[in-house]
């Protein structure tokens, strides 16, 4: 996705108007098909295991499927947003809003968390996902990378490439050609035996992403096709960029499809602006944003469900393919979701509901019913839309307390020794926190200065917080005093690796440069890695018994029947969630984003533990689950 076009904001209910000036009002369509009887849908690629081997290629402007002409209508959605036992549910909804096709990223920084250690189980079964989509009868589009976006952390990159000095991403770089070119393989292993030739669902692989939006390398570009190439992948491939000239002459090859992204609106310019790149060839929009994401400290945004189903009937209507991004979002979870640069650092919420037909909780929207309206007139003649599955159930949680506390000590471990701080990359830590620890060799009096903190710090004397550090704002400085031999400890968190533009290059976490106090630059530190993966070292006290003041808090609560919810984090500061071990994400009372989605199939009858870990003192110290997210409407 391309910040360039983060104008999709908040809009007035409206009427699109398509090419031909027929206006197209779609408002009061959701009642007509919210409880429509059809069964059936377009053929898919097959109901169970592997099927028989078909053909898919383009000529000219067009699609084939086994010779004949096929029109993409496609969504976005991805496996490690959604936790595995919803997969099924999520795409039976596609289904039912009249898509034939998913597609979704493969994620690098999780399928290869170390060199050389790769991992595809549990949640991070690719290949299951795919065997999914094809059980339901959806076709399926992979973008392999080893770059994807995505408002995921680094773009999907793995954060050790940072580690390396002068390594250089996305760029012929050898060590990243290899590394890069190694991690495809892997995922060769895993698809290549899914591609439609072998009888699975897959029908296109993208070549790297939106690379335009980044370079002009044709090298580049040439060495990650051959990659993709050797890896197995013998499938249509394609690439993906926005439709203005710069971007589709660094990002496109000659001999291959190309797909252009674009938000809400009128299509005809953007195609327009494709034609005059390309003649004859396919049409297709890559990602159609049927909604847009969310910074911290922004507005939730949300856009018009009847323009984005204006769009995809001007799109359908005129023979063009087209992939919803996203179809469904789900969620970002734990320390996964990204930040943009745009003059300042632009972290992302933990939420990646998008404003999407189907939302966090996989429930279908007015934007869904509107969709599928427009979809169900393109089906193949006698196919018909199926039904939509029956909801999942959704509970309340009372309120509860949080009445144990324990201190962040209990899981520092060694430290790492240095004369000027270290970067959480190069401690070879990926995500979390790290502290930093000093004393002042003499009385010192004045600002306090971190130029490169990477993201937000808070800062203390012993147990007196200073203050806060925040990137976002451009706080890197506060006045402090500090006597001969006082301690200085600076927290910091990493809130995502920007995952867009010429700043991913080199978004280092932690301190990434001198710290100094009046001019003088303070040396001599310990470096403490806090991953927060692992919390069973944490010793609770009950709050009544000892006078501690967190920054982790533990509650429980009990549960007779199952269902998803959301907790209302309102009157918490910032910080994460833990239930049953599973990190939920970020909350920060600053907004939008107030609640964070709990699944069902992380729960379970009985006793569940929560532990909240909050960077602010004081506030509520209670939780409770609501049925529906909580936004706020203003920016902070």
């Amino acid at each position: 996705m391309s910040e360039k076009n983060s104008s999709v904001k908040v809009v007035s209910r409206r009427r699109f108007i398509g090419a031909s000036g027929a206006a197209v009002t779609l408002w009061n369509l959701a009642r007509s098909v919210a409880k429509a009887d059809v069964a059936g849908l377009t053929p898919g690629p097959g109901s169970t295991g592997l099927g028989s081997a078909h053909s898919f290629g383009y000529q000219g402007e067009k699609f084939l499927l086994d010779g004949k002409p096929f029109l993409i209508i496609s969504g976005s959605m991805h496996y490690p947003r959604v936790p595995r036992p919803y997969w099924r549910d999520r795409m039976r909804k596609m289904r039912a809003l009249g898509l034939n096709t998913l597609c979704t990223y493969v994620f690098w920084d999780l399928h290869e968390p170390q060199p050389g250690k790769f991992d595809f189980t549990g949640n991070l079964d690719v290949a299951a996902y795919v065997q999914t989509a094809q059980e339901e009868g959806l076709w399926v589009i992979v973008r392999p990378g080893p770059y994807m976006c995505s408002e995921w952390d680094f773009g999907g990159l793995p954060p050790r490439l940072l580690a390396t000095p002068g390594r250089k991403v996305r760029t012929t770089d050898a060590r990243f050609l290899e590394a890069a070119a190694k991690y495809l393989r892997k995922v060769g292993e895993q698809l290549a035996p899914l591609q439609i030739s072998r009888g699975g669902p897959i029908i296109m692989a993208q070549v790297e992403n939106e690379y335009g939006s980044f370079g002009h390398d044709h090298d580049y570009m040439n060495a990650i096709r051959k990659a993709i190439h050797d890896a197995g992948f013998e499938v249509t491939l394609y690439t993906s960029d926005g439709s203005a000239r710069p971007e589709l002459q660094g990002g496109t090859f000659p001999d291959l499809p190309v797909a252009i992204n674009f938000g809400q609106g009128d299509p005809a310019p953007e195609f327009a602006s494709f034609a005059k790149f390309r003649q004859g060839a396919t049409r297709m929009c890559g990602e159609y944003w049927d909604g847009w994401f969310d910074h911290w400290g922004e507005e939730h945004h949300v856009t018009a469900p009847w323009e984005a189903a204006g769009g995809i009937e001007w799109m359908l209507s005129r023979g063009i393919s087209v992939n919803l991004y996203m179809a469904h979002g789900g969620t970002s979870w734990g320390f996964m979701s990204g930040a943009n640069y745009d003059g300042s650092y632009q972290p992302d919420i933990s939420s990646y509901d998008y404003d999407a037909p189907i939302d966090e909780a996989g429930r279908p929207t007015t934007k869904f019913f509107l969709i599928r309206e427009v979809a169900a007139k393109y089906l193949p003649a006698g196919s018909r839309l199926p039904e939509l599955p029956a909801p999942l159930p959704v509970i309340e949680i009372p309120r509860f307390e949080l009445r144990e506390v324990a201190e962040l000590s209990d899981l520092v471990g060694k430290p790492v020794h240095s004369d000027q701080p270290l970067s959480m990359e190069a401690m070879g830590q990926s995500y979390g926190f790290v502290l930093y620890h000093t004393r002042a060799a003499k009385k010192l009096k004045g600002v306090l200065e971190v130029k490169d903190i990477r993201d937000y710090a808070v800062v203390f004397q012993g147990v007196r917080k200073l203050g806060v550090l925040d990137r976002r704002l451009n706080q890197y400085s506060l006045e402090v005093e500090l006597e001969d031999g006082a301690p200085l400890d600076i927290l910091v968190e990493n809130m995502g690796r920007v995952n867009f533009g010429p700043h991913l290059v080199d978004d280092r976490k932690g301190i990434v440069g001198p710290v100094t106090i009046a001019g003088s630059i303070l040396t001599g530190w310990e470096n403490y890695s806090l991953p927060m993966t692992d919390l069973s070292h944490l010793r609770f006290y009950s709050l009544r018994v000892k006078d501690l003041t967190g920054p982790f808090f533990r509650g429980q609560f009990e549960l007779s029947s199952l269902g998803d919810t959301f907790l209302d984090m309102r009157g918490w500061g910032k910080g994460y969630v833990w239930v049953n071990g599973h990190n939920l994400g970020r909350y920060w009372k600053i907004g939008p984003q107030q609640s964070l989605f709990l699944p069902a199939t992380w729960l379970n009858q009985g006793t569940i533990s929560v532990v909240v870990l909050d960077l602010e003192s004081g506030g509520r110290r209670t939780l409770q689950g609501v049925k529906d997210p909580i936004w706020s409407t203003q920016k902070s």
